[in-house]
This record gives structure tokens, C-alpha cells and sequence, in this order.
């Protein structure tokens, strides 16, 4: 067997898994959860299998040992040195765990719906516990003994990162946005969000949402968009990207910026140079890491990209408003670009991550990196968790949390098994800063082009820059090849207040 016919079939696995995932989390009937949970076990065990097999490691071994084909700065010998370091990690950790561990996460997300429903942490404790155990597992086998059980998770999802490096980022971006939330609270003016919370029926809702993406570059023909209870965008394979939302007719601009965020992660997928023919070989074949997205801050990058920079401006609302008074109908009759663009840009403390403003996410996403950091090491116990998120909102946020729905129970990634995944919210948050500044630099037009709905050239740079090298480069040098610079604070602190000051008479 190839190597390119392995890695295929191993992608396949992979897609059926996703699929499976993604039905859990929209339409499957509660009753499926035992059912499920055992389907998804075995999927993992099977993929584990075929991706710890010894004859995989001869193959990537005689491939490296080619060096015609693994050295130089080539799509092939990327494919091989990624497909080593995978091969590596997996093979770290036992079938066993992995068979577990999916079992458990696909439990303790049923677990967690119910007991976020009921806004009864106690309930979802004993299956954190169980994930927290096994994910403690995973982390000692990858890390082989060396360094914080923290570095081996976060390398899942942001490629040789370190928790000390992470915080030495966090640490003067705090300050900086601390400052920033500080000056506007003090001596701004806050616009009016009362069109935030006008009636809006979800079928409305829906409607405009799927125009907003069809517009920004999302081809419905090769995605969808469904409800769920956290939205998530999940890349099931080629020609196959799912995007879920939630709808709340009091506050339809959660699923606006929601659909344009999970729009971005479909973009990304969409966009990566992956095979859409089962006969196609080559370095962007099916399976093959060029094919792939380089990691979850990158990933982030383009969602809250668009999300915000894209979603929550001035250029956005001129083309976008006239069509929301259509599709509205006279609730929108009183707003103008400028009103509208007023109302999304804000800075003010909130309890929820996912609806959280500009100003303030990163500080949603610090207090969780302290957190998991804190109850993966030991130091804080599971059962004085919730008590310790209410005492960092009020810390941070200087606000009282009134449940556990609105505070621990909040999000599904703990559920998952996902810890070290938070902090490339952050990250994202940085790498869109400095391609939006860069973008700028290179388009002096762009503004003009968002607000006449041409889309297409911002699109086209990311499909250059970004999008068409998959796992070619590492994120930093993925960053510092499109941005001429190395990952730095100066573009988010800069961004933030260009945009803030002004909305609030600073």
C-alpha cells in the first residue's frame, strides 16, 4: 500500500467520525446517546488502529529516507514531515485510551446538554472528573515527562506552543485591553444597541443569515447551515462543510455574527487545496496534511476575522442594511450604516464568551486558560470550579454570575475533552489583526469594495496567503510569509482602538 493510499483512507475515517459527531450535536434523538457513544468509540479505536499501524511508520520511513521527495521547501516533504510527527504522537498513546476517551467525551457532551439545560453543575462534575482523568492520560503519554501536562494538549491544536509563551502573550494584551475597557467605561459615550434587541422571527433570521454568507463566498452547494445548541462549523470532507447556529428572536444579531463566524471556519475549509475527486493524487490529495488546516488559531483567524472585522463595520452595513430592511421588513426602518455599525462596536463587560464584543472576548478567554490550566495541573479541584469562574467574572468582568448555564456550563469544549484548546481563541484574535492590517496595506480600496458587497478580492487574498498551503507552513511562518512580520499585539491593540475610540467619542 502507498503511503497517498493510506493517508485516503484514513481521511475517510476520519469524515465518517465527523459525521457522526456533528449528527449528535443537531438532529439525533436524545435516546441515541448510549448508542452513539459506542459508535463513536469504535470509530476512534478503528481510526487509532490505522493510524498507529507499524506499516504506516515503514512508509512514512522510507519516504523520509527519499530525499528527493523529503527535503527542500516542498509540498511533498511538508506531507512527509507532518505526516511523521503525527504518526509519532499517535503512536504515544494506546488504543485503549483513545476508545475511552471517545466514549467518555461523547457521554459527558449529552451529560452536559442535560445539566446545562437544568443550570445544575453538579450533574455534568462527575463526567468532567471522568474526561479531566483520561485527558490527564493522554497528556503524560505525549509528553513523555518533560514539560507541563499543558504544552502536550495545547500542541494538539496549535503546533509547539507552550503555556509559558501563551501567557507571555496574555500578559500584556491583558493590561493593554484592560486599559482600553477601563478609558471607554470611564470617559465614553455608549451608542444605542436598542436594534439589537428588536423581534426577529428565526425563520427571518435564517434567511438573512444564508444570504449574508452566500454573498461573503460560502458555497452552499458544497455546505449547510443547521441549529444546534453550540454552534460549531465542522469540515466533514471535501465538498462537505457543516455550519450550525442557534436562533433567539430578541437578539438577532447572535446569529448573524454567529453564522458569520462559523462562515469563516467554512471558508478556511472550503478553501483548503484538498482533492475533490476520488481519482485525484498529488500533495493536496485526500488525507495528505497540505490538504489541512495548520492549526486552531489560524483557523480562529478567519472566523473572528470576518466576524468582526468584516461583519461588525461601517463598509459592511452600507451594503448590508438595505438588504436587512428586506428582509426585515419597517423594524429597521429608523437605522442607518452608521447606527448599526454603532451598535455592534462595543466594549462592555458580559457574561456569555460566544456573544461577547471586541473589546472584552480575549478577557473571556484568559480566565479560562487559567482555569484549565489550573484543574488539569491539580490545583484547582472540579468542585470549587464554578465558584472560582464566579470569582474571576467578577475579578475581570465586575460581574455577578447569576447560574451555572450563564457561567461554567456555558461551553461545550470541556465536554469534549478539548483542554488547551481556549487559548487559540486568542491567538486567532492576533493572527486576524495582522493579515486585516496587512490586507489593508496591499488594498486601499477594500473598504469601498466591502461596502458595494464585492467580497471576492478579500476572499482571494486569504485563498493566496493563507488558505492554499494547508499544513505547508508552520502558523508562525504561515503568518510571517503573509505578513512580512512576526506575530506581535501591536495590530489587535491598534485595531481595537481605531475601531472603539471613535464610536464612543474618545
Amino acid at each position: 500500500m502507498k503511503l497517498a493510499d493510506h493517508a485516503k483512507k484514513a481521511s475517510h475515517l476520519k469524515s465518517v467520525a465527523a459525521l457522526l459527531g456533528w449528527d449528535q450535536e443537531t438532529y439525533m434523538p436524545g435516546g441515541g446517546a448510549d448508542a452513539r457513544a459506542e459508535q463513536v468509540a469504535l470509530m476512534a479505536g478503528i481510526q487509532h488502529e490505522m493510524l498507529t499501524d507499524p506499516k504506516l511508520g515503514d512508509l512514512i520511513g522510507a519516504c523520509t529516507a527519499d530525499t528527493s521527495l523529503s527535503q527542500g521547501d516542498t509540498q511533498e516533504a511538508a506531507n512527509i514531515r507532518e505526516m511523521r510527527r503525527d504518526y509519532d504522537k499517535r503512536t504515544k498513546i494506546p488504543a485503549e485510551l483513545v476508545s475511552a476517551l471517545a466514549e467518555a467525551t461523547s457521554r459527558a457532551q449529552h451529560a452536559w446538554k442535560d445539566a446545562r439545560e437544568q443550570s445544575d453543575f453538579a450533574a455534568f462534575k462527575p463526567w468532567l472528573d471522568k474526561v479531566l482523568d483520561l485527558t490527564r492520560e493522554k497528556a503524560k503519554c505525549l509528553s513523555d515527562g518533560h514539560g507541563e501536562l499543558y504544552d502536550a494538549l495545547i500542541d494538539e491544536y496549535e503546533p509547539n506552543a507552550k503555556a509559558s509563551e501563551i501567557e507571555a502573550i496574555f500578559t500584556p494584551l491583558k493590561k493593554e485591553i484592560s486599559d482600553l475597557v477601563l478609558n471607554i467605561a470611564e470617559n465614553g459615550k455608549a451608542p444605542s444597541k436598542a436594534v439589537l434587541n428588536r423581534p426577529i422571527t428565526p425563520a427571518k433570521q435564517e434567511a438573512f443569515g444564508r444570504f449574508v454568507a452566500k454573498s461573503c463566498g460560502f458555497d452552499f452547494s458544497r455546505g449547510r447551515l443547521d441549529i444546534t445548541t453550540h454552534p460549531f462549523c465542522e469540515g466533514v470532507g471535501p465538498g462537505d462543510t457543516r455550519m450550525t447556529t442557534r436562533y433567539r428572536e430578541s437578539s438577532w444579531t447572535d446569529s448573524l455574527y454567529g453564522i458569520m463566524h462559523e462562515m469563516g471556519h467554512g471558508l478556511y475549509e472550503q478553501g483548503l487545496p484538498l482533492g475533490q475527486s476520488h481519482g485525484q493524487s498529488g500533495p493536496h490529495q485526500i488525507g495528505m496534511p497540505c490538504g489541512e488546516a495548520v492549526s486552531l488559531g489560524i483557523h480562529e483567524s478567519q472566523s473572528r476575522l470576518w466576524e468582526n472585522a468584516v461583519g461588525c463595520s461601517l463598509p459592511f452595513w452600507k451594503w448590508a442594511l438595505p438588504h436587512a430592511k428586506e428582509f426585515f421588513g419597517e423594524v429597521m426602518g429608523d437605522q442607518t450604516p452608521e447606527t448599526m455599525a454603532a451598535a455592534v462596536t462595543t466594549a462592555e463587560p458580559s457574561l456569555i464568551r460566544v456573544e461577547a464584543d471586541e473589546g472584552t472576548y480575549n478577557l473571556h478567554i484568559m480566565i479560562r486558560f487559567e482555569l484549565e490550566r489550573a484543574i488539569l495541573s491539580g490545583d484547582l479541584s472540579t468542585a470549587d470550579l464554578p465558584a472560582a469562574w464566579n470569582d474571576a467574572y467578577k475579578t475581570y468582568m465586575g460581574l455577578d454570575v447569576p447560574s451555572d448555564k450563564e457561567g461554567v456550563l456555558q461551553d461545550v469544549h470541556w465536554s469534549f475533552g478539548l483542554i488547551g484548546y481556549f487559548p487559540t481563541y486568542t491567538l486567532g484574535n492576533l493572527y486576524a489583526a495582522q493579515f486585516w492590517a496587512q490586507v489593508r496595506s496591499e488594498n486601499a480600496d477594500l473598504d469601498n469594495q466591502i461596502a458595494a458587497g464585492n467580497f471576492e478580492p478579500l476572499l482571494a487574498w486569504f485563498r493566496t496567503n493563507v488558505h492554499q498551503h494547508g499544513r505547508r507552513y508552520t502558523p508562525a511562518q504561515l503568518c510571517e510569509r503573509a505578513t512580512g512580520k512576526p506575530l506581535s499585539n501591536e495590530p489587535l491593540v491598534s485595531y481595537l482602538k481605531d475601531k472603539l475610540y471613535p464610536v464612543y467619542g474618545l
